[in-house]
């Protein structure tokens, strides 16, 4: 298959990531089709847009349209939108895994994640376990590339501004300039959705990009 005739997936194209690599995907000349799954639709209107509006409790009767050759998974959330960790772990982690598999089902044979720096199960931090346990689970798909990439504090126009971000934002410039802590870097999250998909074209074959290695794949 030729690269002007791929199909790209991405879940997630509404937030700050999923939107950026909506945006890069659709005026990449690799590809034909860009397929985006979500709950509400992205705004968009580009003759490479395919959009479906669906329901992730229903993934029975829209499973079959994830197809294609790449997937870019880009979904979250936060307590506060969600409600309970429960209902963040339910978008996280089980939406992510759930159209992860079906892409592997369906003959998708690369796959790129957004997770977040410090991700590990190892860790109590309901978050960081959270992202962590994701990693690896759709590690073990055996997908025949897997891009992870961990970023730091994410720079963005978010709808909502949080709190802690506010603060941190400042502090977190500061502080990499001091050497062990430049890989807390804040990174714009354009530059994230940009090393995702140079990872998948890659010809390396690491699978995790943590803190400043995800600026480096950005280029």
């Amino acid at each position: 298959m030729s690269d002007v005739q791929k199909t790209a997936i991405v879940l997630g194209a509404t937030g700050l990531v999923g939107s950026q690599l909506l945006d890069l995907l659709l005026n990449d000349d690799r590809y034909s089709t860009v397929k985006v799954f979500h709950r509400r639709t992205t705004g968009v209107s580009h003759p490479k847009l395919e959009e479906h509006i669906i329901n992730f409790h229903e993934m029975r009767i829209w499973q079959h349209l994830i197809t294609g050759d790449e997937l870019y998974s880009a979904l979250g959330t936060t307590i506060k939108a969600a409600g309970s960790k429960e209902a963040q772990y339910e978008v996280d982690f089980e939406y992510q895994l759930d159209v992860a598999k079906q892409a592997k089902k369906h003959g998708v044979n690369k796959y790129a994640l957004c997770s977040s720096l410090g991700a590990t199960q190892s860790t109590k931090n309901f978050y960081l376990n959270m992202k962590g346990k994701l990693d690896n689970k759709v590690q073990e798909l055996k997908f025949e590339k897997v891009v992870i990439v961990r970023p730091s504090l994410l720079i963005g126009d978010r709808k909502e501004r949080r709190i802690g971000e506010q603060l941190g934002e400042p502090l977190l410039k500061i502080a990499t300039i001091i050497p062990p802590f430049q890989k807390y870097k804040p990174i714009h999250v354009r530059d994230v959705a940009k090393a995702m998909i140079n990872g998948i074209h890659s010809q390396s074959n690491q699978v995790i990009y943590e803190g400043l290695e995800v600026h480096e794949l950005a280029g």
